[in-house]
């Protein structure tokens, strides 16, 4: 099964299975992960669900859209060559993700 490990600003680690064809940030907010607030609930509107992936998953994800690049400037705390927005990741069959959720998000 999937997994996708949560990481705090603290260092506090949290690892989770995941269902595939959902979001980082879905499997975020149904596990109850403190870090992502997801105000817009996913639709790409917002910077509130932003995570660094660990440097050694990031090229295995698929590259971000114009879109997501553009949100990742009004994060709260400034982005880094890893950030993404975990709404925009999907949870694929081999994935086994490790993310940092920044110490705010608003």
């Amino acid at each position: 099964m999937p997994k996708v490990t949560f990481t705090d600003h603290a260092g506090e680690t949290r690892a989770i299975d995941a269902n595939p064809g959902d979001s980082v940030m879905e499997t975020a907010v149904r596990n109850g992960v403190p870090g992502i607030v997801a105000e817009c609930g996913g639709s790409l509107s917002c910077a509130t669900c932003h995570v660094i992936v660990d440097p050694a998953d990031f090229a295995s994800l698929p590259p971000m859209e114009e879109m997501e690049d553009e949100m990742l400037y009004g994060t709260a705390v400034e982005r880094r060559e890893t950030s993404r927005l975990s709404c925009q990741i999907r949870i694929t069959e081999d994935l086994d993700l490790h993310v940092t959720t920044p110490e705010t998000q608003v």
